[in-house]
């Protein structure tokens, strides 16, 4: 299969709040892909240069791992679609989409997909008028164009909104809202047209939800894979995965968050177009529960260039 693939370039690093996630994820892309006999060569993005100098230095595509704003949101898959190099994920329009959670939303809702009321807030926004519009007492407040739980507060007063919008980012971010879920974390990846087994995130008690930390940093954290769910109810998780993934017209890979409320309700949350691939993430963990380890699962990715 190595020969196939020809000079790949590990795009990894860049520019945004999940620098150091995708180092680290694309390093162990990197490990795999060697370890495989595939060319692949680490090329980090904070250098725009070795990004727009691909083709002439010979690279025939590209593995497409770096994590938020300039590499999630459809501005590399631009880049790459100019020099003619096939990559790895979805193309400029999905990413595009995915990378605004408001947007994304607006979307699945129209396609019937279950999805929580949300509204934008600014400086201006009261907390009655969260309660009102939203019928919640409580609340995420998130920045709209970022992932990995970067600046999500918990909201339960006019206090704590005040807070989390400047956590958030304040005025000069796109903030959101919508109703707190009291529930369970539940994720599904999906390569190809194949949704893989799904994951349940369990934070240590330590952690309020499953913030940066606890994604990132907390070896507490239990990742139970395939999820402690009747065979019904994880089908149709992974129906529902499929269904938003084509929703945004999405191709290659991805992995859709859930949360699945008291009532065993399944919401869907956000997609996230180059996942994490370290030791702490879910989709090597769900390959693996469908039979692929690290280095397969990274193969699978690749192949969807061909």
């Amino acid at each position: 299969m190595s020969m196939d693939f020809g000079k790949v370039a590990v795009l990894y690093g860049g520019t945004s709040a999940e620098r150091e996630v995708s180092l680290v994820s694309g390093a162990a892309v990197h490990e795999a892909l060697c370890a495989a006999g595939v060319d692949a060569h680490l090329v980090d993005t904070l250098d725009m240069q070795a990004l727009f100098s691909l083709r002439e230095r010979g690279f025939a595509r590209a593995f497409v791992i770096l994590h938020g704003r300039g590499g999630e949101d459809g501005q590399t898959q631009a880049i790459l679609d100019a020099l003619a190099i096939p990559y790895t994920g979805a193309g400029v329009a999905a990413c595009a989409i995915a990378m605004d959670k408001v947007l994304t939303k607006r979307l699945w809702a129209a396609d019937g997909l279950p999805v929580q009321p949300d509204m934008v807030i600014d400086e201006s926004t009261s907390f009655d008028a969260l309660v009102t519009r939203l019928g919640a007492s409580s609340f995420a407040v998130k920045p709209a164009l970022e992932g990995s739980s970067v600046g999500i507060s918990r909201v339960s007063s006019q206090a704590d909104l005040v807070a989390a919008y400047a956590k958030a980012g304040g005025a000069s971010e796109k903030v959101m809202a919508e109703p707190w879920v009291v529930g369970r974390e539940l994720t599904c990846a999906i390569i190809g047209n194949e949704a893989l087994p799904v994951v349940e995130i369990r934070p240590a008690n330590s952690h309020q939800f499953y913030d940066y930390d606890a994604k990132y940093r907390d070896d507490n954290t239990r990742y139970l894979c395939p999820a402690p769910l009747d065979a019904a109810l994880s089908g149709e998780i992974q129906a529902l995965t499929r269904r938003a993934f084509a929703s945004i017209g999405a191709k290659g890979w991805a992995r859709v968050d859930f949360i699945l409320d008291e009532a065993n309700r399944p919401w869907l949350l956000e997609i996230n177009m180059a996942p994490g691939m370290t030791s702490h993430s879910l989709v090597p963990l769900a390959g693996k529960a469908a039979g692929l380890d690290f280095q397969a699962v990274v193969l699978k990715i690749l192949a969807q260039t061909l």
